[in-house]
C-alpha cells in the first residue's frame, strides 16, 4: 500500500522546450527533477511517492524520435523497419557482402523519383528527396542534408543512425570503420553516377575495402509490394504548343554530332526529360513531373527508343514512324533491353558513343569499352539545346505564368479574409491553391508538393505539411507558400511570404533584405555567357551586410510542362552559362530557427538588353506576376533604383494580370490586385542617404 498523503502529481505539456528542468514539491517536501530534451514536443505525466519510491506513467507525444531513453520513444510518424532490415541482411549474407549502399535516386539519376524507386523510403521510412542509406550486418545509417534532419528524426525508428555530413568522403570513412578489412561493399550500378562511383573508389582505394557492382538490386528482392509501373498511355504534345517537330529536333542534334571534332557516331540519352523533349512526348511515371521511363540511342541514320511499348497507342506509333527503319523512323525496343543493345552496338568497330556524365548511370558507362569508344561531356547536347527555349516556348511559358498568377492571387486574397477567423491551416491553404490552379486553362496538376508553412515550420526550407505537423494559420505568424503548377504550355514555381498581423522590426528588415537580393539579381545586366555562380552573391549581399544568409541555392531552371527543377540552368557551379531564352528561378531567403522563414521566388527569363557601348548583353525579365506583401517592405532600405524596379514590376502585373482577371470576370480579385500593386512613394527611400545629404547642406550653409 502506498501512503496517499505523500503523493505529488505532475502533469505538464511542453512545446519546443530548450533543455531544462521541471520540479515538483510534494507535501513531504521532496523535490523531483526531470530533464526534457531540446526541441521535443511531449505530454509528461508522473506520479511520485515519498521515500524514493516512484510509481510513474510517462507518456511522450513527441514529433521526433528519442533513442536515448529506455524504452526508446518513437512518434506516430516513425516507420518500423526491423523486418526489411532483417530480410536485406539475409540477401547480403547470400551475396557475401559486408555492406550495401542504397542511393535515393533511380536508374536515370532523377531528382524526383517514382514510388517504385523510393528504396530509401522503403528501407528507412524517410521520404525526403535527398538521402543515401547504408546497411551492414550490425548497423544502418542514413545520410541527408540539413533541410531534412528534422524530417528524418520524425520518420525513422531507432534501427537507424542519422549522419549529417553528406559528403562521399564522410560516408566512406563510416564504411571503413564498420566494414572489416577485405570486405566487399555492394551497390547497384544503375543507381550510381560516374562521379559517385569514382569518389567512392578513390576514398576506399587504400583501405582494403572494395566496391562490388551488383546489377540485381537487393532492396527490390525483399520489397514484396513494390509499386508497379503506371499502366497509363503516353501522350504527345498538341501542335499548338510546339514550334519544332521531333524530326526537326533530331536533325538539330545530329548536326551537333556532325560538328563535334571528336566525331561521335551515337548519342546515348539517359535523363528522362531528354527523350520526352526530343519527341515532344509526356507521361506520368514520376509524381509532379510528366516523364516516362525511357532511353534513346541516336545515330546518324537510326533511332532506337527503349520504353514500355505496351503503353504506346497506335496513333503514337504512327506519330513516331515506328513501322519503318529509315533515319527518321523510331525503332521501339523494350526498356529492359538498353544494356544488351548498347553492348551490341559498342562491340562494332569504328563506333564512339557520346554520353552526358551528369545523368548516365555507371551500369551503362562501364560497358562502353575500350575508352576510345567513349566521348563525354557534363551534359548531352539535348539538355543544353533544351535549356534555350524557342520563341513559341518562351511565349507560352509567359502565358502560363499569367494564368498561374490568378490562382496565387486568389489564394492570397482568400487567406487575407479567412485567417483572422481562425479556421484555416497549412493543409487547407495548400489544398486551396491546388484547387484554384486546377480551374485554370490547360492545368495538369501541381508541379511539386506545395510548401505551406507557418511560423516555425517555415524555418524548415523544404517543409510540407502532413496531418501530424499541420499548423493553424494565425495573424501572429509569418506564412510562407511555395507552390507551382503544371500546364500544357508551361511549368510554374513561385514563393510568397506574408504576415496578416503586425510583423516585428526584424521580420520586416529580413524580408526587405531578401527582396533587395531578388531585385538586385533580377535587374542586373551581364554579358551573354556569364555563369550564374558568378552572379549568385548579388542575391545574398543585402543579407550579408547585416550578418544574415540562407543555406539553399539561389535558383534553378524551369521547363515547359516539364520538370520544375530543370537542369542545367541556374546559379550553381555545375550549371551552364546564361544565354538569351533561358528560364530560371531567383529565390533568396532567410530562416530563423524555430521562429519564421522567408523566401521570395520568381521565375525570370534571360533577354537581350541594349547598353550604351556593348552589344551581346543580357538581363532578366520577371515572368512571375504576384505582388509582394506591402506591410513587410521597409522602403527606407531600398535604393531609388530598387524602388523604380519594384514599381515597374507592379505596373507589369497590373497590365498583364489585370487583363487576365478581366477575361475571367474576377472583379474582386482584380480589386485586390490593384490595391496591392499601388506604386510606392519615393519619399521614404534611402532615408539614411538623404540624412547625409541634408547634413552636408547644413555644414556648407554654416561655412558660408
Amino acid at each position: 500500500m502506498f501512503d496517499s498523503v505523500h503523493v505529488c502529481i505532475i502533469s505538464v505539456s511542453f512545446s519546443m522546450l530548450k533543455l531544462g528542468q521541471l520540479a515538483c514539491s510534494c507535501i513531504s517536501g521532496l523535490v523531483f527533477f526531470y530533464s526534457v530534451p531540446r526541441h521535443f514536443y511531449c505530454s509528461f505525466s508522473a506520479l511520485f511517492f515519498n521515500h524514493g519510491n516512484i510509481a510513474a506513467a510517462v507518456t511522450y507525444e513527441g514529433t521526433e524520435r528519442n533513442c536515448s531513453v529506455i524504452p526508446p520513444y518513437l512518434p506516430s510518424t516513425a516507420v518500423n523497419t526491423t523486418l526489411q532490415l532483417q530480410q536485406l541482411r539475409q540477401q547480403m549474407h547470400l551475396m557475401s557482402i559486408s555492406a550495401y549502399i542504397i542511393p535515393g535516386t533511380d536508374a536515370h539519376l532523377s531528382e524526383y523519383i517514382a514510388s517504385r524507386d523510393a528504396r530509401v523510403a522503403f528501407m528507412t521510412g524517410f521520404t525526403g528527396s535527398a538521402g543515401t542509406a547504408v546497411v551492414t550486418q550490425s548497423k544502418a545509417a542514413l545520410w541527408t542534408d540539413s533541410r531534412y534532419w528534422v524530417q528524418a528524426e520524425r520518420q525513422m525508428d531507432c534501427n537507424w543512425e542519422l549522419e549529417k555530413d553528406v559528403s562521399v568522403s564522410s560516408l566512406a570513412q563510416w564504411l571503413i570503420s564498420e566494414v572489416p578489412s577485405g570486405g566487399e561493399i555492394g551497390f547497384d550500378p544503375f543507381l550510381f553516377s560516374l562521379k559517385t562511383q569514382e569518389e567512392y573508389a578513390i576514398n576506399l582505394e587504400s583501405s582494403n575495402r572494395t566496391l562490388k557492382s551488383m546489377p540485381d538490386n537487393l532492396v527490390d528482392k525483399v520489397w514484396k509490394d513494390r509499386p508497379p509501373i503506371p499502366p497509363d498511355s503516353l501522350t504527345r504534345l498538341p501542335d499548338r504548343v510546339i514550334q519544332r517537330s521531333w524530326q526537326t529536333k533530331v536533325e538539330l542534334i545530329r548536326n551537333q554530332m556532325r560538328d563535334n571534332p571528336y566525331e561521335p557516331t551515337a548519342l546515348l540519352l539517359s535523363a528522362l526529360d531528354e527523350t520526352a523533349w526530343l519527341f515532344n512526348m509526356r507521361g506520368n511515371d514520376i509524381p509532379y513531373n510528366p516523364f516516362f521511363y525511357s532511353y534513346t540511342l541516336l545515330t546518324m541514320d537510326e533511332i532506337w527508343v527503349f520504353l514500355h511499348s505496351n503503353r504506346l497507342t497506335n496513333d503514337l506509333k504512327a506519330y513516331l514512324n515506328s513501322s519503318c527503319t529509315g533515319p527518321l523512323c523510331v525503332q521501339l525496343k523494350n526498356y529492359e533491353d538498353v544494356l544488351s543493345h548498347l553492348k551490341t552496338y559498342v562491340a562494332q568497330p569504328g563506333v564512339k558513343v557520346w554520353i552526358g556524365t551528369e545523368y548516365t548511370n555507371y551500369a551503362l558507362y562501364e560497358i562502353i569499352t575500350p575508352q576510345d569508344k567513349l566521348m563525354t561531356s557534363s551534359y548531352s547536347p539535348v539538355l543544353t539545346t533544351k535549356a534555350v527555349k524557342d520563341d513559341k516556348e518562351q511565349q507560352i511559358l509567359r502565358d502560363a505564368h499569367v494564368r498561374d498568377a490568378v490562382a496565387v492571387i486568389q489564394l492570397l486574397m482568400w487567406l487575407e479574409q479567412a485567417v483572422p477567423k481562425g479556421s484555416e491551416t497549412e493543409l487547407s491553404a495548400a489544398e486551396y491553391v491546388n484547387n484554384r490552379r486546377s480551374q485554370q486553362k490547360d492545368s495538369r496538376g501541381p508541379s511539386f508538393e506545395t510548401i505551406s508553412a507557418s511560423g516555425p515550420n517555415a524555418a524548415l526550407a523544404h517543409y510540407s505539411p502532413t496531418e501530424e505537423t499541420n499548423r493553424k494559420l494565425t495573424v501572429d505568424e509569418m506564412y510562407l507558400v511555395d507552390s507551382g503548377g503544371q500546364y500544357l504550355d508551361g511549368t510554374t514555381d513561385i514563393t510568397r511570404t506574408v504576415h496578416w498581423g503586425t510583423p516585428t522590426a526584424m521580420q520586416r528588415e529580413a524580408f526587405t533584405r531578401v527582396l533587395m537580393g531578388n531585385i538586385e539579381l533580377s535587374r542586373t545586366i551581364f554579358p551573354s555567357g556569364t555563369r550564374g555562380v558568378n552572379m549568385e552573391m548579388l542575391g545574398r549581399r543585402a543579407l550579408w551586410q547585416v550578418g544574415l544568409n540562407y543555406g539553399h541555392g539561389t535558383g534553378h531552371g524551369v521547363g515547359n510542362y516539364f520538370g520544375v527543377h530543370e537542369w542545367p540552368v541556374g546559379f550553381q557551379s555545375n550549371n551552364v552559362a546564361f544565354r538569351a531564352g533561358m528560364f530560371t528561378s531567383i529565390e533568396p531567403g532567410y530562416y530563423k530557427d524555430n521562429d519564421f522563414g522567408i523566401r521570395i521566388e520568381d521565375i525570370v527569363v534571360t533577354v537581350p538588353v541594349n547598353t550604351k557601348y556593348g552589344h551581346n548583353f543580357l538581363t532578366f525579365d520577371t515572368v512571375s506576376l504576384v505582388p509582394y506583401d506591402r506591410k513587410l517592405i521597409d522602403t527606407s532600405l531600398l535604393s531609388s533604383e530598387q524602388l523604380e524596379w519594384l514599381n515597374n514590376y507592379y505596373k507589369t502585373i497590373r497590365e498583364l494580370v489585370g487583363a487576365e482577371l478581366d477575361k475571367q470576370k474576377l472583379k474582386e480579385e482584380k480589386d485586390w490586385m490593384l490595391k496591392h500593386t499601388e506604386p510606392f512613394s519615393s519619399a521614404s527611400v534611402c532615408s539614411s542617404s538623404l540624412t547625409v545629404v541634408a547634413l552636408a547642406i547644413t555644414l556648407l550653409h554654416n561655412l558660408v
